[in-house]
């Protein structure tokens, strides 16, 4: 069984949207090593429609040009992608295929291919479906210190809620908080008498 993971850019106050507008102050070599960690074990990228259009109107000149990001952009365009969109792009970047059908049951027969990892990268849409669907097993969340107070959020409102487990942590020098979750059972219930007992007990 293949896995998805989904891997975003996201401000301190949930914002997704447009991360090149106030990502690039905190990219430095430890999220460049997360990026490629995850990136670099997967065979498929499943990109949303405006995501594959900023990666294609980009990176294939990129690689084109032979600068110093030009391995990287290498590893996109050798990558399968697979595009989910409502029309019919016109796909000029190499190896890219349009999802046909229902979302989750592609996905769903996606996974159950044999291959390798499968990388989202932003399309948030797609993300949000993937997890209320059960589909996605793990979550890669690069929070940045910075709120940044409009845009979408990787969450809306509204909606039911989504329990998650933190499978790790870590913190760079730039204060950019590298964390990885997976889908979770709820959490139960509980109550303010419930919590209290754990409160620190303080002799008068």
């Amino acid at each position: 069984m293949r896995t998805i993971t989904a891997q975003l850019f996201i401000s301190l106050d949930g914002v997704v949207e447009a991360p090149d507008q106030w990502h690039f102050p905190y990219f430095n070599d430890e999220m460049g090593r997360a990026v490629d960690a995850t990136l670099g074990r997967a065979d498929t990228l499943l990109l949303g429609r405006r995501t594959y259009d900023s990666f294609a109107g980009a990176w294939p000149e990129r690689e084109a040009a032979g600068g110093e990001d030009a391995p990287f952009a290498k590893v996109l365009g050798d990558a399968r992608k697979i595009v989910v969109s409502r029309g019919r792009p016109a796909f000029d970047w190499r190896n890219s295929e349009q999802l046909d059908g229902d979302l989750t049951e592609a996905v769903a027969a996606l996974k159950a291919e044999p291959g390798g990892p499968v990388w989202i990268s932003g399309s948030v849409s797609v993300v949000r479906q993937l997890l209320a669907a059960g589909l996605l097993d793990r979550l890669h969340l690069l929070v940045h210190p910075i709120a940044v107070r409009s845009g979408m959020r990787l969450f809306e409102d509204g909606g039911p809620a989504v329990p998650l487990e933190l499978e790790s942590a870590e913190t760079f020098t730039t204060g950019v908080l590298n964390l990885v979750y997976a889908p979770a059972a709820a959490p139960g219930t509980g109550s303010y008498d419930d919590a209290k007992t754990h409160l620190p007990r303080h002799e008068g």
